[in-house]
């Protein structure tokens, strides 16, 4: 399925330059990744790591990937020599393998923390005594950086359901990251998908991750 350019120029101007756009790739072909990367994208995230790792090495350099799914401990190796981003850091056991795998490379790895916020048992996460854990360890850890926090709703039709979620999660990021009202800051909340992003950027996102909105629903 062709890539909707119309659309992709919809999403952007709606979110006004000011919210950094992932396009979420996973199971689209490399070609589908390349029409958009020709209309200027340049963040893509994917789910799985060998997926990751086959599309990495057969398109454009500059792509800057985003590890957006739940990542296992022993296949952190595989992805950290180029991994742009690592949005879903769910334990203090995975960062510090992440820490342990980017020394190896020589490299400091962004992470995010991935908070917790739906009612729905199938999403994964830490509660808010873990992420003052984690954040308390991670200063320790010489090979990545926390950049910010990001979460998913729960799924449903309730906005005011998903605007309470996203609105915990800018509550926990203001605590931990004060300063990303300043201009200056780079720090990351990232919440938002195609079904929920518009609410998500009122809440306070500076990152969101569309996919069926820019490459169609996925079979």
């Amino acid at each position: 399925m062709p890539i909707d350019a119309g659309k992709y120029r919809e999403v952007l101007a709606g979110l006004g330059g000011k919210v950094k756009l992932v396009a979420v790739s996973k199971t689209k072909p490399a070609e589908d990744i390349k029409e958009l990367y020709d209309l200027g994208q340049r963040d893509f995230g994917e789910n799985y790591v060998q997926e990751l790792v086959d599309k990495q090495a057969v398109l454009p350099a500059d792509i800057r990937w985003h590890f957006i799914g739940h990542l296992q401990s022993n296949k952190v190796k595989y992805i950290v020599p180029f991994v742009h981003l690592i949005h879903g850091v769910d334990s203090l056991r995975l960062l510090k393998e992440i820490d342990k795998q980017a020394a190896r490379s020589g490299r400091v790895i962004t992470c995010l923390l991935q908070v917790f916020i739906a009612r729905e048992e199938t999403k994964f996460g830490l509660d808010e005594q873990e992420l003052a854990e984690v954040m308390q360890s991670a200063p320790g850890l010489k090979n990545i950086s926390i950049a910010g926090l990001m979460g998913m709703a729960s799924f449903t039709e309730d906005p005011e359901k998903i605007r309470s979620e996203f609105h915990a999660l800018r509550s926990l990021f203001d605590k931990y990251f004060p300063s990303a009202a300043a201009p200056a800051t780079s720090s990351i909340l990232s919440m938002g998908m195609s079904g929920d992003y518009k609410i998500a950027v009122e809440e306070g996102s500076n990152m969101v991750r569309i996919g069926s909105l820019l490459f169609g629903k996925r079979g």
